[in-house]
């Protein structure tokens, strides 16, 4: 059975592209963005296989 680990990042407007290209060079998955505590932050939830 696959196992995964999971991760939440807060995503900054205007560096959203830069922090998810670094986080899936890691081999993190973007399974979902939401809303954040302000307007003008998103949260990150991603994924990835457990070694």
């Amino acid at each position: 059975m696959t196992k995964w680990e999971y991760a939440t990042v807060p995503l900054l407007v205007h560096a959203t592209k830069q922090i998810l290209d670094t986080w899936g060079e890691d081999g993190w998955e973007l399974v979902q963005v939401v809303p954040g505590p302000n307007a003008e932050q998103l949260v990150a939830y991603l994924k990835r296989e457990k070694s």
